[in-house]
Formats: structure tokens, sequence, C-alpha cells
């Protein structure tokens, strides 16, 4: 089994230091480039068009608002990785890591735009009259790609238990940490919660996650500027040492045990790729419920995603733990504590060891709930809603398993797994940038430019 365990680890490391990181930068800068840097040209149209039309009727195809679908996905996103991830790769890389990582978020927000716009467009009705899509659709019916897509259905269909089970373990050992609750009575609480939501189906989800999401996101990021803010002497040096340590080596200081630039490098970009799961595919599955009239309109939600969860969320935690210096006080192998530790000496300990779990406990409900919703579509889409029925208690009875630690050989595997899950997705998609481009200036003549009160042509079919 150790010989196993290795060799998986082995080739994920492989997989994802090298040739996923080099695939999915090279896919984010195809799309940049071939875009003609549209995610920056049209940032602030971005804005306007997501978070300044969230209180706006919506009449347009779809099953829930475009608010409820950037909530649904952003709640798989942000959560554990933004907190306990962050760290790690700052434990690993140096302050020079968070560099990498705003990096590939620039260029990740055309990929994650890019995934949404397609999800929209080759999207279609179930036998409930719900809306779905994602890679599985585009890839089989944009390119003819029948094996490929019903592969990466299949491969994230059995990546969603480990994720789950890792999930609820996180969480369950933060809650026993903090308040001392048994692993076992936290992991039937989590799975009835759950299990309340997720038989509401996207519905119920969407409703849950844009009450709940924004809430937490704001939450957190209130706390974390709180004590910046307490510490805000210390940013000078801080972004001194992001920019300086992003191309220089830095040394060993206290816990910190020193990192190169290719470590630097390594981990911020593997983190800021994990973070925001541009190029994953799974963001298009939640967005392909939402009302919307265009492709590329939902599409700008993917930019904004990103923006929320790698340049603002992802930077807080980063800037939290560096000007409080617990980057150094805490080393690699006890990462994950470092932003309660940072917390911890603002607010004091016991508040801080709160805060995080209390953090981490609400967005682990929704970030389960949304990922049992993506198992659910793939098994719909490779047999049919009974069997996507069977797969929700399938993956409810892994959060049980993963709050006491069972099957920890699985939770290994997940890398690996979602490894060839993004293979699946990434591919494709470099296949179908010159589609991207054509509906992107549909965008741009047809509404863009209409609601500037320029003249407008159409220059593709909808869907």
């Amino acid at each position: 089994m150790n010989f196993i365990e290795t060799l998986v680890s082995n080739v994920s490391g492989f997989l994802w230091t090298y040739l996923l990181s080099i695939i999915l930068i090279f896919t984010g800068l195809l799309y940049t480039i071939r875009l003609k840097f549209f995610q920056y040209r049209f940032f602030g149209h971005v804005f306007k068009n997501t978070i300044g039309q969230i209180f706006k009727k919506n009449k347009a195809k779809g099953t829930i608002t475009p608010f409820q679908a950037f909530t649904s996905a952003l709640a798989s996103t942000a959560g554990a990785t933004n907190i306990v991830g962050v760290p790690v790769a700052i434990a690993l890389g140096g302050p020079g890591a968070l560099f990498w990582m705003w990096l590939v978020a620039l260029i990740g927000m055309a990929t994650k735009y890019a995934e949404i716009t397609l999800g929209i467009k080759y999207r279609e009705k179930n036998k409930e009259g719900e809306w779905v899509g994602g890679p599985q659709y585009y890839i089989r019916k944009a390119l003819g790609w029948k094996k490929v897509a019903a592969l990466f259905a299949f491969l994230l269909m059995l990546e969603i238990s480990p994720s789950i089970m890792v999930q609820a373990n996180s969480i369950t050992t933060q809650v026993e940490g903090a308040f001392g609750w048994p692993v076992e009575m936290t992991g039937i609480a989590i799975a009835i919660i759950i299990a309340i939501v997720v038989f509401g189906g996207i519905k119920r989800i969407g409703r849950v996650t844009d009450k709940f999401v924004p809430f937490m996101v704001g939450f957190y990021l209130l706390g974390g500027l709180i004590v910046i803010g307490a510490n805000v002497s210390e940013l000078p040096n801080v972004f001194a040492l992001i920019f300086t340590h992003a191309f220089t080596p830095i040394s060993a200081a206290g816990g910190f045990a020193g990192a190169g630039i290719a470590q630097a490098i390594r981990w911020g970009i593997a983190r800021g790729l994990y973070s925001n799961e541009a190029g994953m595919g799974t963001g298009p599955i939640a967005h392909s419920a939402a009302q919307t009239d265009h492709p590329s309109k939902q599409g700008l939600w993917g930019i904004f995603s990103v923006f929320v969860d790698t340049i603002v969320i992802c930077t807080i935690t980063g800037l939290t733990v560096l000007v409080t210096g617990t980057w150094k006080e805490v080393g690699a192998s006890n990462a994950s504590t470092m932003i309660s530790n940072a917390f911890g000496s603002f607010y004091g300990e016991t508040f801080g060891s709160w805060f995080v779990a209390l953090f981490l406990l609400f967005f682990v409900v929704t970030t389960i709930g949304i990922l049992i919703f993506y198992g659910e579509k793939q098994a719909e889409y490779l047999f049919n809603l009974k069997t996507a029925k069977i797969m929700r208690f399938v993956y409810l009875i892994s959060i049980y398993i993963g709050a006491i630690g069972g099957l920890q050989f699985m939770w290994k595997i997940l890398d690996l797994m979602l490894a060839f899950v993004v293979l699946c997705n990434v591919i494709p998609l470099i296949f179908l940038s010159k589609e991207i481009k054509q509906i992107t200036e549909d965008y741009i003549h047809r509404v863009y430019r209409q609601n500037k009160g320029e003249p407008s042509v159409k220059l593709f079919s909808d869907q």
C-alpha cells in the first residue's frame, strides 16, 4: 500500500507541478490574447453587469438567477482552500507565492469566462424542466468528442466522494479543536443539514448560497481587514517581500524553512489554480442553470468570481498571515493553523480559533452542497435522473465517512483524479477558442454597443 500511495503522490505531484500548470497557463494566455485582453478592457463593464445587476428582475431562460449561479459556484471554491491553501503556499513557497497566485488569477479570468460562456451556449433542459450544462455537454456537442465528454463526467462523478470526505474531515477536526465537539456528532449534523438543502435541487441550493455566501465572505474579509489595519505599518515591508521574493530566494526565518524561486512559482501557481478552479470545468455546471439571454453575459460572472476568490479573499488571507508574522512562527507541517494564529494575535487565541472554525463550518456546508449537485449532474448525464438521486445518498454517506477520518487512501487519489478531470476539460477548451472569440465579438457588437446607444450587428446564432 505504501508503494501505491507513493506512486499516486509522485504522479499527482508531476501532473500538477508541471503538465497541468503549463497547460492551464497556456490556455489562460491563449484566451487572454485571442480575446484581446477582454477581462481587462471590459473590467468596469464586468462589475456593472454582474454585482451591479443583482437586484434587477430577469425574465431570460434559466432555472436560477445569475447571482444565485455565481454564489453557488463560488461556494465550491471559496472557503477551506482560501483559508488553508494560501498559508500552505506561503509556508512552502514564501511570500513570493502570492505574486504568482495573483498572476495566474489574472489570466485564469479569461479561462473561466470561456468555460461558463460555452456552458450556457450548449446547455439543454432535462426531464424535470431544469437547465443543465457543463463541459460534458460542450465537449460532445461542439466537438463531437463523445468519449472525452463521458470520461469527464465519469471521473468527476467519482472524484466528488473523496473531495467531500476531505472537506468534511477538515471542518470536523477544526470544530473539535475549537469547541471540543466529537467528530461523529458534527459529521451527522452536517450530513442532515446538507441533505435538507440538496433535496431541494439547484433552486434551493441557489436560495441558500445567495444568502449565506455573501454574508460569510463579507464577515471573513472584515475580520481580516481589521487585523491588517491593526498591523498597517507592516504592509510596505510585506509588499516588498512579496514582489522581491517572487524573483529571488528567501532564507529561513523562525519556523519558516526558506524557499527558492521555483518553489514560489510552483506553490503560487498551484494554489491559485486550485483555489479559483479556472479550467477545472466545475463552474459551468452551476452557471448553466442561470437565467440569461446571451452566453457571454453569464460568462462575465466567471471573470468576477476569479477576482473575488483569488484577488480578494486569498489576498486578505495572505496579507493577514504576513503582517502578523505568523508565517515565520508556524512550520509548514502546521500551516493550516496559520490563519487561526493570525486572527488570535489580535482577537485572542480562543476567539481566533472560534472565528475560523465557524467560518469554515458554514462554508463547508455550502461547498459540499454544491459538490453533491455537481456529482448528481454527472450521473444524470451518464445514466439517468434515477441514478443521480442514488448518487445523492452515496455522497451524503461520504460526509460521515470523511468526518470520522475513514477511507483516507481515497483522499490521496483526490489530486490525481482531479488532474485527469482538468485534462478532459482544458484540452477541448483550447480547440474551442475560435468559437469563444466569435461569441465574444457578437456580445461586444450586439449587446455592449447597443447598451451604449451604438448600432449593433448580430454575428452568431443564439443557443
